[in-house]
């Protein structure tokens, strides 16, 4: 099959990289429209169970993506009004990894050229037709994507804009674990997300309310005097370190409103939608990575376990996009918790860190917070006295999830 893939983010390389795995005669090409070694962010976020998916999928990438990872096992949360820190362990939570943005594609890069696929940087593709001679053409281009707007009344793109704004930026404060950290201002609470992603860099999201960023005079700070305020702000988080910002927009900002985007359909005849292009999850959960691997993966399944490509990709579409539901609902929950951080951010610290653990929930904006988890801590109290006494019961064999990777 003659494939190519327009857009050389995370979703298209992987892609790339599992149909070689699967079937070496696959003639593939990735066009990237940015310069080799190009690219905007810091670090990224995955999870345990990703690593152990990665290792069954491809083993060379994921002990190169795992050698170049920061670890974390702790969660940390400073509430600065009232000088507190809550720590919690990583039994309590998933297990977290980051990885620069840039070493992550520079060994899916040279994974991808050592089974065989072809590069093209600097290369820009915005339609379909420029790839006739494609049997398949794979549109990993991003929430921006080009090819997919060439379509839209088939495709039926649908995009919520967020009510908070934030900025991703970077600092030399390596965080040893992934640091929360909420601060009360005359103007409402502003808070950062801080996390490592290499020996002498962290990332470091930080987010308010339009009303505090107005408030604090950002929405018209040039770059030093608003990085200079931020500093400030979490000087006992940063420990004096400095933020770094990147700018990734037409007009030059570094804030954003994050855009959440869901597709009605990811295929049309031979062109199908992967990652950012296809669907986006924000950035609270640390998801958007690892669904864009998993939507690679899922496509590979789909190509090699039909022998029609219309009906691979029908069940690509199908099967993929009720796999994912789950964690677009969790991303819309979590992303509406910090909207509505006022309603929680009093607790204790104890409480706030419990809340925030389980923000995905679609019952917490209906419930008073305390008594959310003092109902919480009840459960628990009584699951563990059922399992008092109890054997362990090994269960039965698990079977290999729908989300399973190609393991060969």
């Amino acid at each position: 099959m003659k494939i190519a893939c327009v857009g050389g983010g995370p979703a298209s390389l992987y892609f790339s990289i599992l149909m070689k795995r699967v079937d070496p005669s696959h003639d593939i090409t990735v066009h990237e429209r940015n310069p080799a070694g190009s690219t905007y962010g810091w670090g990224v976020t995955y999870w345990g169970e990703l690593l152990n998916d990665l290792h069954g999928a491809d083993p060379e990438s994921a002990r190169a993506i795992q050698e170049n990872s920061i670890h974390w096992d702790r969660w940390e949360m400073h509430v600065h009004d009232r000088a507190t820190v809550a720590t919690v362990a990583v039994e309590d939570w998933d297990e977290g990894f980051g990885i620069g943005r840039h070493q992550l594609l520079g060994i899916l890069t040279e994974r991808a050229r050592s089974l065989g696929v072809h590069i093209e940087f600097e290369h820009e593709i915005t339609d379909k037709d420029e790839l006739a001679d494609a049997d398949l053409v794979v549109a990993g281009d991003g929430v921006n994507s080009l090819l997919r707007e060439r379509h839209t009344d088939h495709f039926g793109p649908e995009i919520t804009v967020g009510r908070n704004v934030y900025a991703w930026l970077g600092t030399t404060k390596v965080f040893r674990s992934f640091t929360f950290s909420f601060v009360e201002t005359a103007h409402g609470w502003i808070w950062c997300y801080g996390y490592g992603f290499s020996k002498d860099h962290s990332t470091c999201v930080i987010e308010c309310s339009p009303t505090t960023w107005r408030g604090l005079g950002l929405h018209q700070a040039n770059k030093a005097d608003s990085l200079a305020l931020l500093e400030k702000l979490f000087a006992d988080t940063l420990d004096g370190h400095p933020l770094i910002a990147q700018t990734h927009t037409e007009d030059g900002t570094y804030w954003l409103n994050f855009r959440t985007l869901t597709t009605r359909t990811w295929y049309h005849d031979n062109l199908v939608l992967l990652g950012d292009a296809a669907h986006t999850t924000h950035y609270s959960i640390g998801a958007g990575t690892a669904l864009a691997l998993g939507d690679a993966a899922f496509l590979v399944n789909a190509l090699h376990g039909e022998t029609q490509l219309q009906t691979a990709l029908a069940r690509y579409d199908r099967e993929r996009q009720a796999a994912i539901r789950l964690s677009l609902r969790a991303a819309r929950y979590s992303a509406r918790w910090y909207e509505s951080l006022p309603r929680y951010v009093g607790l204790p610290p104890e409480q706030l860190i419990e809340l925030l653990s389980k923000r995905h929930s679609p019952l917490l904006p209906h419930v008073p917070p305390r008594l959310y988890y003092r109902l919480g801590q009840a459960a628990e109290q009584l699951r563990s006295l059922r399992n008092r006494g109890r054997r362990p019961d090994p269960g039965p064999h698990t079977p290999g999830r729908p989300d399973e990777m190609i393991t060969r």
